[in-house]
Order: C-alpha cells, then sequence, then structure tokens
C-alpha cells in the first residue's frame, strides 16, 4: 500500500535510512530524482524552447543541477539561475561541479513567453516565506505565464500545511519522490501543484515501513480490506440496523437524506425515530425506511431495547439545544454490543453545535471504555465551535488540528471541506484528494452522515468506515458533475459501491 503520506521531516529521514542501508548514496538519489524531473521535462513540454532552472543552496537546488545537466545533454537550451551556492562537501555541491550549465544570479532571472521554467528552489521543507530574488521570480513566471515544474513541491508552499508562505509558483507539473507530503493534499497547495507524479527514485517500502507512518491518502486501498461484503444468507438485521433522529415537521428532510444514504451503503434496516408531531410528514415520504416515535430520552432507550440498532446519525436538522445533547449523551451511554458489531454514533450539524458551550461533556461520555463509537463531521464553522482555541491556532495544519481535536475528544473528526481530514484518537490520520466542488449543495453533508452510520453498522472500525464514506462521497458527487442536489447523492453512490464491491470480491478470491 503506497498511499502513505510522510511529512517533510519523515521524508528526510527516510533519505537517511536509504543512504545508511546502501547501494544508494546521497548524491545517488540526487541523481535519480532530477533524472525523474528532466524526464517530465522532456516527455511534456518536447517544444520548449527554453528551459529555465531556477535552484537554491540546498538538495532541491541539487535536484535542479542534475535536471539541467540532462537537458543540455538532450540538445535542449537551458539557461540556470542559482540563490546563492551549495555548502562545500555537499551532494547538491557535487551535482553542481557535474553540470556544464554556469549558473546566473537569480537577482537577474529573466525569461521569455513560451520557456518553460523548472523550479528547484527550496522544496517541501521551506519553512519561511519567500522573499527577496525568489518572490520576483514567482512575480516574473506568473506574468509571463510560464509552465512551471516543480521539484518535490511549489516553492512557497508549506510541505507540512500546503499554506503559501507569501508567495509561491503555481505549477503545470509537480514530480516529488517516494511518497506525497501533506501539502501535495491540503489546500490551497493541492491547487498550486498542478498534475503531480510520484517518482520511485530507490526509496524502497520497507524503508518507508520503518517510520511506521500515521498519515494516509483518502484512497480505497486504506479500507477496502474492511469493506461490508454481506453473507450469501444474511438476514436485514445482520447488515446493521441504523437509527436517524428526525426533528418535527418543518424540518424533516435532512434526516431523511441521511436515512436514504444509510440505506444505500448497505445497512439491512433504517429506522427514523420521529417526534410525534412529525410521524406524519415522515411517513407520507418513506416506504422502505422504518418509522418510529422518539419524543424523549425513555423512547430512544426503549427502542435500543427492542431493535438493537448498530449505529445513530444525530443532528441534521435537529436543531439545537438540550434535547439534542440529551439524546446524543443518552446513546453515548448505551455500552457496546458483545457480540463484536461496531455500535456507533455519528454527529452533526445541530448535535455539534449543541455542544459548543460544553464540549467537555460530550467528549468525558465519548471517552467512556464501553461508550459506542463517536465520528464528529464538522465542516470549518462547526469545528470551531466545538474546538475553538485548536480552530484558532494559526501554528497548526488542517492535519494536525484534526489529529489535535480527535485526541482531545476521544473521536473520529472529520474535519470537512474540499481537503476533508479524517483523524482518530490514536494518531491515525488521512487526507482525502478527490473532493468535487458538486458537493458543495445543501444537504450533502447529511448524506455523508448516513453514508457513515451505515458503515458502522455493517462493522466497519470507525475510522475505516469514516474514510471510506468521505471517498465514497466525494467519488459520486465527481461522477454526477453539474446539476448535482443532495437527493441526487443516494442513487450515484450505487455504481461507486458496485465497483468497490467487485474489487473486495476480487481481493478475497485472490
Amino acid at each position: 500500500m503506497n498511499n502513505e503520506i510522510l511529512s517533510p521531516a519523515e521524508m528526510a529521514e527516510a533519505d537517511r535510512l536509504t543512504i545508511s542501508a546502501g547501494p544508494l548514496d546521497g548524491i545517488g538519489l540526487m541523481r535519480n530524482a532530477g533524472a525523474a524531473v528532466a524526464a517530465v521535462v522532456l516527455a511534456h513540454f518536447p517544444a520548449a524552447r527554453r528551459v529555465h532552472v531556477l535552484c537554491g543552496p540546498g538538495n532541491n537546488g541539487g535536484d535542479g543541477y542534475v535536471v539541467a545537466r540532462i537537458l543540455q545533454d538532450s540538445a535542449v537550451d537551458v539557461l540556470m539561475w542559482a540563490s546563492g551556492s551549495p555548502k562545500a562537501g555537499s551532494d547538491a555541491a557535487l551535482a553542481a561541479s557535474e553540470c556544464p550549465v554556469r549558473p546566473r544570479p537569480l537577482s537577474e532571472f529573466a525569461a521569455e513567453t513560451g520557456s518553460i521554467l523548472v523550479d528547484a528552489l527550496y522544496g517541501a521543507g521551506l519553512s519561511k516565506p519567500l522573499s527577496g530574488d525568489a518572490a520576483r521570480a514567482v512575480e516574473v513566471a506568473t506574468e509571463l505565464n510560464l509552465p512551471v515544474v516543480a521539484v518535490d513541491l511549489p516553492s512557497g508552499v508549506s510541505g507540512e500545511s500546503g499554506q503559501v508562505l507569501g508567495h509561491a509558483f503555481r505549477a503545470r507539473m509537480t514530480v516529488t519522490f517516494a511518497r506525497k507530503k501533506p501539502g501535495h493534499l491540503l489546500l490551497p497547495g493541492r491547487e498550486m501543484c498542478g498534475k503531480l507524479v510520484l517518482a520511485d527514485i530507490g526509496i524502497g517500502d520497507g524503508i518507508v515501513a520503518q517510520l511506521e507512518p500515521r498519515t494516509f491518502e483518502n484512497t480505497p486501498p486504506l479500507w477496502l480490506g474492511n469493506f461490508p461484503i454481506p453473507a450469501i444468507n444474511a438476514h436485514k438485521y445482520q447488515r446493521g440496523h441504523v437509527g436517524v433522529f428526525s426533528a418535527g415537521p418543518s424540518t424533516t428532510g435532512a434526516a431523511r437524506l441521511s436515512a436514504l444514504a444509510a440505506a444505500r451503503s448497505g445497512a439491512g434496516a433504517v429506522t427514523v425515530l420521529s417526534p410525534s408531531n412529525g410521524l406524519q410528514v415522515n411517513a407520507a415520504h418513506l416506504t422502505s425506511i422504518m418509522l418510529r416515535k422518539a419524543d424523549t430520552i425513555a423512547d430512544v432507550q426503549e427502542f435500543i431495547g427492542d431493535r438493537r440498532p448498530s449505529a445513530f446519525v444525530l443532528g441534521p436538522g435537529f436543531g439545537i439545544g438540550e434535547k439534542t445533547r440529551e439524546f446524543a449523551l443518552g446513546v453515548l451511554a448505551t455500552r457496546q454490543r458483545q457480540d463484536g458489531r461496531v455500535d456507533g454514533l455519528v454527529l452533526d450539524a445541530d448535535g455539534i453545535t449543541s455542544f459548543r458551550d460544553a464540549p467537555n461533556v460530550l467528549f468525558e461520555a465519548a471517552r467512556r471504555p464501553t461508550a459506542p463509537a463517536l465520528v464528529v463531521t464538522p465542516h470549518e464553522g462547526e469545528f470551531a465551535r466545538l474546538f475553538s482555541d485548536i480552530a484558532g491556532d494559526k501554528n497548526l495544519s488542517k492535519l494536525a488540528k484534526a489529529r489535535t481535536a480527535a485526541e482531545r475528544a476521544g473521536a473520529i473528526v472529520v474535519y470537512k471541506g474540499a481537503d476533508t481530514v479524517i483523524a482518530t484518537a490514536d494518531g491515525r490520520a488521512a487526507i482525502n484528494g478527490n473532493g468535487a466542488p458538486w458537493l458543495a449543495t445543501a444537504g450533502s453533508g447529511d448524506v455523508l452522515s448516513g453514508v457513515i452510520a451505515g458503515f458502522l453498522a455493517q462493522g466497519m472500525p470507525a475510522f475505516e468506515a469514516a474514510c471510506a464514506a468521505v471517498w465514497i462521497h466525494a467519488e459520486a458527487g465527481s461522477r454526477f458533475g453539474p446539476g448535482l442536489i443532495a437527493e441526487d447523492l443516494p442513487l450515484a453512490l450505487v455504481p461507486v459501491l458496485r465497483e468497490l464491491a467487485e474489487n473486495r470480491n476480487g481481493m478475497t478470491a485472490e
């Protein structure tokens, strides 16, 4: 599984371990990296009149010297511009000595329309804003609309957070090595990278495994092994039962969206838990989904005792206040099932906001050893209501915020957005890279909550259930495209689910 994501520090350690293990040394890795970048330039820009290579003083610049040498050997017109000189005795200095192209000062950088720029200034390790000559080079490239090929990461983009540090190149293509970094997937870094090429330069999977990565790109290999496929003789309750809380007559639609999504994702039974005054409205719109009165926590407890539901959704359209808190805490007070199934509560929307003045009450309930798994699904505003100090910490990336919040809450945190981050209290985290703009529509989050609950009800571990739901939800939105509204999403899930089931069956057959 090559969906591990390495921080810049972990990537540096992977380099060190590779060099220590041999046979490649530092300059060997650098030559391989430069060759990979040069191959991309030659393949994708064969008609370029000239290639400008911008080199920094570190290893990223060393890669650039290799690029320039290979391009000149390939009869490409190359000009090189350097910001400082590599440290004497370093791999970058050796790469510079092997390069026949004499560098010019970056302060004199000038280019022409129709040329290509290779950005080998700073890469993923940059920790301070671009300034001076480097910032001016960004302005020149932007003004001339030069196609940029970035080495590792566009200079000016943080490899840790994806944030733009002052100025940054907007690359047409980015060539990175061994594994992606957080900045390749977190916004705005993902947009600044253009098309991402992951190159093998000799850092093996065994080296990466030694690092024991805890961050992953959210793709099917991360969770497909846990994707639920019903046994041939399974009955509906063996496929899990989801309870979705509905509000009163004027705001029932969100709960029904969640309920339908839970059913589409494979839950064998779904019940909408409705207040008395909403029963008639809900009944008029439900067919295969069951309906039950739930005015009080006693009603909820009776339902749990009678029907043994596997997962709940609380929050979509439900309203903010004491009743919401009481229902959430009541579900979390239910003991986990003894048959090995994963019980869970998906708390979204109003369910999250209801705890803004008392978040620790929720977190303490979730941390009880026998409590069902808690999955909270905040967008940026809701995240700030539940984790105000974490949200306001400008030193933390979105990844770090989600991970810190999950640890505090004892929960799975699905920090939503175009770069959704899913984090768990044990330190694992996944960054979703297939977000679709079509999902920015009312009710989309209600559908996501239902899919998560549907997977929980079928026995998926909570982290994997949340990751799978986020990816599938986004994939369905991407495939549907323009015109998507939330009502379309449950049915749009079907072809994605079918493909995953086929792939899962293929894994089992092997």
